[in-house]
């Protein structure tokens, strides 16, 4: 039942309870229907929620409010353990409590007659149905499981090290589970050679002493390479083996035909990939528009590998991939989400082939804007594979032979077109920022040859731009036809992040005003401001840290980077699920033939499916990126001692991390090392700052560090700090007036905790202290290479 103010407006506690109880499902036409207000009211609601998400009580999610940090209707969760009531505590699979605090409770609710597939233990991995409860026991949410993703195992994996007696250890490579070593008896040992990268069963635990493993699998010496991957792809439970079901269907898999397709084989479609690509998805094609209602137009044409017609809903092939959600790409292999004769051979738009595609046709304009477009399922036949740099040197008046003969008549009018459609990217004004990436090349034996970062070009430009339009353009489509799909979505940050770059901006004299809605240009103004300049990297590092994390939702709020109202991803099926979803929702809206999206198929279930597939996404970005992170310490293990030069990338109250220019590498300087004085966390400034001297280091300095210690199975690496830092003046003003090395904390008291430094009078008491031969109050343990002590 509504309940109407009987005095004007609810209060702000009403307002914030029916939030807390409502997650996720509340905007402003929920709370204005609930409370009875009318729309002369919704001015001053308005207002009122403004106040609300200003002070942080509450934050907007693109049209829902909920509490800050909230968790969505919809979570894939850890199941941890069970409480004193015996009932099953869970724990979201994705949290960043540095961001958001911590990591919530989730008590599980399990019904009388659970429905096949919901039957959880501990150790599960499953879809939560979540919602706030009232309960004050430290479990603010309780839940239902919707289907049990990965069910819990005992196999665990590590390096053997081997005892005098014949057995050995194992260490497990998990940082979880770091100190927690297991016995392998000699029987036990499977042959395993010290220093193998092994896998174990857990055979016995104990209450006191080393549980007892057996040893699965030898999966090579960690002095390979080869093994670091696997290291990433065990720990994250990345599925490799595909179920024998889903293996025969792709055997019996028969290619595409013309049967229910428009013949496009005599469309010039190119691929352009990476030189290393093994699958192709997309192919595109330009040519002047010859409607004299559009001069100087083109049509574009994209076309994307029918995994639709593959891959059918509920099949074998179809389960597997959604438990995979995606590929995951590491440098010396790739696990694929679906096996290799769809991936790589019936739907791969191989040169001369023909190959069942999804396509777009798009009408561009002179001013580079889409007028219209229309899909369709053909038959295509690709008329070349390029690499990126090699359709560039053709451009560039440098052709091969492969590219010679196409020049004129393909590539040539490609970048015509993307000539158009760059007029209209730059009227969008996405946020432009300029964050190369490293990319690791490896020797024909597996090792690290080197680390470089590629050049961005023309080339990858056009694709991207290319594939956006197509994207857009599905979704466009299905919301027309108005049929459920997966979006992907990008919020924008946060009030608090905003606040907190302007505040940074603040420090290097530059401004940042918000007025009205935050678009992605009013950060595009601050990058172009510092361009060229020393600090640049330090800047567009900064705003990166202030923008949120693009995911997969059934709802739209819209892509922020993008700067787009509707955006789905459609262009890349072989490697993505969310593609997969699109490609069958567009086969159903415009009636293409066999493999269409399920007539039962809800928003409500695609929300569950965009949760799970975003989790992996954030999985496999994380398993790329701790590889990355373990072949380069592999690389470095045998250069400790040597000197380098980076830039401090992060800084913390535990210390500063730098990455290293030659190789991309991060590693951490204790804060216990820096210096022979304290050092204050200034969270503003994004630095350290000596309270004696005013020595700064912040983030973006360049640096010189000593490589002290590496560690390659964590993929740590840690660094001794040779530079000096930057000096604060005595008497340069701040925040309206404010001396800046007092508004640092020279000379003043501090809290207690790492980076956190004694004022004037702590350091007399423990001078006096000391006089009398007792240790200073809280020393920590750890030396600096000044000999003081402090953590």
């Amino acid at each position: 039942m509504k309940r109407k103010p009987d005095h004007g407006f609810p209060g702000r506690d009403a307002i914030v309870a029916f939030i807390r109880a409502n997650p996720g499902k509340v905007g402003t036409r929920e709370i204005a229907r609930q409370f009875g207000l009318k729309n002369d009211d919704r001015i001053e609601l308005k207002r009122i929620l403004r106040e609300l998400a200003d002070d942080g009580t509450v934050a907007k999610r693109g049209r829902k409010i909920h509490e800050p940090a909230a968790l969505p209707p919809t979570v894939l969760a850890d199941i941890t353990g069970r409480d004193s009531d015996g009932e099953l505590i869970a724990t979201p699979a994705e949290w960043d409590t540095e961001e958001n605090g911590t990591v919530p409770k989730i008590r599980i609710e399990t019904p009388r007659r659970p429905k096949p597939g919901t039957t959880a233990g501990v150790g599960d991995r499953a879809l939560l149905r979540v919602e706030v409860t009232d309960e004050h026991d430290g479990t603010p949410y309780r839940g239902r499981v919707i289907k049990v993703i990965d069910h819990g195992h005992t196999r665990i994996l590590g390096i053997f090290r081997r005892n005098p007696d014949g057995g050995g250890r194992l260490i497990p490579v998990d940082k979880k589970q770091a100190g927690r070593e297991l016995n392998i008896a000699k029987p036990d040992t499977g042959g395993a050679e010290d220093g193998d990268l092994i896998s174990v069963d857990l055979i016995r635990t104990r209450s006191f002493g080393l549980a007892s493993a057996r040893v699965k699998e030898r999966l090579g010496s960690i002095a390979s390479e080869k093994a670091i991957s696997l290291i990433a792809i065990n720990t994250h439970d990345i599925p490799q083996v595909f179920s024998s079901s889903a293996l025969r269907e792709a055997e019996d898999a028969k290619p595409a035909t013309l049967q229910g397709r428009e013949d496009w084989r005599d469309v010039p479609l190119v691929t352009i990939d990476p030189p290393d690509a093994k699958d192709h998805d997309d192919a595109v094609h330009a040519e002047v528009d010859p409607d004299p209602n559009n001069k100087g137009g083109f049509i574009v044409h994209v076309a994307i590998a029918d995994v639709a017609f593959y891959v059918r809903p509920g099949s074998a092939l179809d389960r597997d991939a959604l438990q995979r959600g995606n590929s995951v790409y590491f440098p010396d292999r790739v696990v694929p989400m679906l096996p290799e004769r769809i991936s790589n051979n019936l739907c791969s738009l191989v040169p001369g082939e023909p190959r069942g595609a999804l396509a777009v046709r798009m009408v561009i304009g002179a001013d580079g804007r889409k007028r219209s477009h229309t899909f369709h399922r053909v038959l295509m036949r690709s008329a070349a594979k390029l690499a990126y740099a090699q359709a560039q040197a053709a451009i560039d008046g440098r052709p091969d032979d492969t590219t010679g003969p196409l020049l004129d008549p393909i590539l040539k009018p490609l970048w015509s077109a993307y000539e158009l459609v760059k007029l209209a990217r730059n009227e969008r004004d996405p946020l432009d920022l300029d964050l190369p990436e490293r990319k690791i090349l490896l020797k024909g034996d597996g090792t690290v040859d080197r680390v470089i970062v590629p050049q961005r070009l023309d080339a990858h430009r056009l694709i991207e731009e290319f594939m956006i339009l197509a994207n857009v353009a599905a979704a466009e489509m299905l919301e027309k036809k108005a049929l459920p799909l997966i979006y992907r979505v990008h919020d924008e940050p946060s009030q608090e992040k905003v606040h907190n770059l302007q505040e940074f901006l603040k420090t290097l004299d530059l401004p940042f005003t918000k007025q009205g809605a935050l678009r992605p240009a009013q950060f595009n103004r601050v990058l172009a401001q510092v361009s060229g300049e020393d600090y640049e990297p330090l800047v567009n590092e900064v705003v990166l840290r202030s923008q949120a994390q693009a995911e997969y939702s059934a709802e739209n709020y819209g892509h922020f980077g993008l700067n787009l109202r509707r955006y789905a991803h459609f262009t890349s099926p072989i490697r993505r699920y969310a593609d997969l979803i699109v490609h069958r929702a567009l086969i159903r809206a415009l009636g293409l033939g066999e493999g269409a999206l399920p007539t039962d198929e809800s928003v409500e279930t695609l929300a569950e499916v965009a949760a799970q597939i975003s989790v992996t996404e954030r999985r496999a970005m994380k398993a790329e990126r701790e590889t990355t992170d373990r072949l380069i310490a592999h690389f470095l293990a045998d250069k400790v001692g040597a000197s380098f030069q980076g830039r401090i990338s992060g800084v913390t109250r535990a210390g500063l991390f730098v990455k290293l220019d030659d190789t991309g590498a991060d590693g951490l300087i204790p804060i216990r090392t820096i210096g022979s004085e304290y050092f204050n966390y200034d969270e503003t400034r994004h630095a350290l700052i000596g309270t004696r001297s005013g020595t700064m280091y912040r983030l973006g300095d360049v640096v010189d560090v000593r490589l002290v210690e590496a560690a390659p199975v964590a993929g740590a690496l840690r660094f001794e700090l040779l530079s000096d830092g930057q000096t604060i003046p005595r008497g340069r003003k701040r925040d309206g007036g404010r001396d800046e090395r007092r508004a640092a904390g020279f000379g003043k008291g501090h809290s207690k905790g790492p980076g956190k430094v004694p004022g004037k009078k702590a350091h007399k008491e423990r001078k006096a202290r000391n006089k009398k031969g007792r240790k200073p109050a809280k020393q920590k343990s750890g030396k600096s290479k000044r000999g003081k002590s402090w953590t």
